[in-house]
C-alpha cells in the first residue's frame, strides 16, 4: 500500500479538529465523560487501586497529573494508570464488542492527565477523546475473527490507540505520531488469560497498562525517539503475527483455524480500520452498561430481572433457571469457575454468580460484589440452579445481537420465559442521562 496503516491514521488524527464534530458527537463525548468520572470515584476505594496508587506515592516524581478523588499530583504517565484503572475498577464503564470488545473510555484518563501535563483546553480534549473511540472501535471491526478469538486480550488493540490520544494533546507532527504508535504497538501485545477462568486483579488492570504505555510512547516520540512504521502491515509485524497476511506483498492470505467460535478464515479488515474516516464517528455506536458486570451477562442479568420481578418471585420459589445464549458467552462465562467465585473480579465475569445474586437481591450493583456478599450463603442455595446452554443459532445472530433466553421454573411447576436480542445502553436502547 502507498501510504502505511499508521500514516493513514496519523494524517487524521493530526488534522482533525474540534469545529469538524458535530454537535451530537461532542455531547457524546460529554456523557462518556461523566460516566467515566462516576466510574472513577465509584471504584477509588478498591483494593487493586490503592495498591497502585501506594507504589507510584511512594515513586513520587513530577505533579503534573491529578489523581481523581485524592488531588494528589504524579508525573502525567503515572497518573494514567491510577486514573483508567479507577474508571475500570468496577467494570461498569462503557462497552463495544464487535469482532473484538474494548472499552473506549479506559483510555480517557490519557487525554485528562495529558491534557493536564501541557495546559490543554476542554476543546482539545474532547478532540482526542473522539480519536479515542474513533479507533478502539475500528480496530475491533479489523481482525476477523477478533484477537479475542485469537485468544488475545483487546488490551492488544488499546496498544495502538493510546499513542493517538497524548500524541494529539501533546501536539505531534504526523510523523511523530507515527513513531508513536509505532513505539507502543512493539511491545504491548496482551494474551487473553487474564479474563479468562480464575480472574485476578489483573483483569482490570492491563487495559490500563496498554494507556499508560501509549501516554510513554507519545512523550518519547515528542523528544525524537523513532518507532516501527508498518508495526500494523510490515514483515512480523501485528497482521503477519496474527496470522491472515502475507507481509511479503503486503496482502490478504485468509488462514483457516481453529478458535473458540470453531474453524473460521483468518483474515484483516483494513477498509474498516482506515476508510470513510471523518464522514461518521464510532463513538455513536458505543455502549454504557446498567449493570457493574461482564458485557455479556447484561441480556440475561435483565431477562431475569424481568421475570422475578413482574412475577413477585423470592430466590426460595426458583427450582431452576434455565439460561440459553450464544457459544462465545457461554465459553466466558459458563466456566467452571464461575460456579464458586473467590474474588470480585471472577465474580463479576461470573453469569451463575451474577444470577443468582440477582434472584437474592432482585437488583445488581457494585454492593453485589462485596466481600460479604461473595459470603452470602443465599447465592450458594441457588447457584446450582442456574444451567447454560449455547446456541448456535444465537452464535450466528452475534455481534449484531446479543440474544438471551431465560427460563425461570418455580418449585410449585411454573415456568416463565423471557427473551431479549440487547441489553439497556446498548445505542438502540440509551441509557438516559437520568
Amino acid at each position: 500500500m502507498e501510504k502505511s496503516i499508521a500514516r493513514q491514521i496519523s494524517e487524521f488524527s493530526v488534522g482533525l479538529k474540534f469545529e469538524d464534530l458535530p454537535d451530537e458527537v461532542i455531547n457524546e463525548v460529554k456523557r462518556y465523560m461523566y460516566d467515566s468520572i462516576g466510574c472513577a470515584y465509584g471504584g477509588y476505594h478498591t483494593k487493586d487501586l490503592n495498591i497502585i496508587r501506594d507504589i507510584y506515592m511512594e515513586m513520587g516524581g513530577n505533579g503534573e497529573a491529578t489523581v481523581l478523588g485524592f488531588g494528589d499530583k504524579l508525573p502525567a504517565v503515572n497518573a494514567t494508570l491510577i486514573n483508567s484503572l479507577m474508571v475500570r475498577a468496577l467494570d461498569f464503564n462503557d462497552i463495544y464488542w464487535k469482532d473484538d470488545p474494548s472499552h473506549p473510555s479506559d483510555i480517557i484518563p490519557a487525554a485528562w492527565a495529558v491534557g493536564e501535563l501541557v495546559n490543554a483546553n476542554m476543546k482539545d480534549v474532547i478532540v482526542a477523546i473522539v480519536l479515542a473511540y474513533e479507533f478502539e472501535q475500528r480496530l475491533c471491526l479489523f481482525a476477523k475473527p477478533g484477537v479475542r478469538e485469537r485468544k488475545w486480550h483487546h488490551a492488544t488493540l488499546t496498544q495502538f490507540v493510546s499513542p493517538i490520544v497524548a500524541g494529539k494533546l501533546l501536539g505531534l507532527t504526523v510523523d511523530e505520531m507515527v513513531h508513536a504508535i509505532g513505539i507502543s504497538g512493539c511491545h504491548n501485545h496482551t494474551i487473553g488469560c487474564p479474563t479468562a477462568g480464575k480472574l485476578t486483579m489483573m483483569k482490570n488492570t492491563v487495559d490500563p497498562m496498554a494507556v499508560q504505555s501509549g501516554v510513554f510512547a507519545a512523550l518519547m516520540a515528542k523528544k525524537g525517539y523513532s518507532g516501527t512504521e508498518r508495526v500494523f502491515e510490515g514483515k512480523e509485524g501485528f497482521m503477519d503475527a496474527f496470522i491472515g497476511w502475507d507481509a511479503k506483498d503486503e496482502s490478504m492470505k485468509p488462514t483457516d483455524m481453529e478458535g473458540r467460535d470453531g474453524i473460521s478464515s483468518w483474515a484483516w479488515d483494513i477498509e474498516a480500520l482506515v476508510s470513510g474516516l471523518g464522514d461518521s464517528y464510532k463513538i455513536m455506536e458505543c455502549g454504557m452498561k446498567a449493570f457493574p458486570t461482564e458485557a455479556l451477562t447484561h441480556t440475561h442479568l435483565s431477562c431475569l430481572l424481568n421475570a422475578m420481578i413482574s412475577n413477585d418471585l423470592e430466590y426460595s420459589d426458583i427450582k431452576e433457571v434455565r439460561v440459553t445464549c450464544f457459544a462465545q458467552a457461554y465459553d466466558i462465562l459458563f466456566d467452571p469457575t464461575k460456579y464458586r467465585p473467590e474474588s470480585r473480579e471472577t465474580a463479576d465475569h461470573s453469569l451463575p454468580y451474577c444470577m443468582a445474586a440477582a434472584m437474592v437481591d432482585k437488583k445488581i450493583t457494585t454492593d453485589s460484589f462485596s466481600d460479604e456478599k461473595l459470603k452470602d450463603p443465599r447465592i450458594f442455595e441457588v447457584i446450582d440452579k442456574i444451567k447454560g446452554e449455547p446456541s448456535q443459532e444465537f452464535e450466528k445472530m452475534f455481534p449484531a445481537k446479543q440474544p438471551s433466553r431465560v427460563v425461570v421454573t418455580t418449585n410449585d411447576g411454573r415456568t416463565f420465559e423471557e427473551y431479549l436480542e440487547y441489553p439497556k445502553g446498548d445505542p438502540r436502547e440509551p441509557m438516559t442521562m437520568d
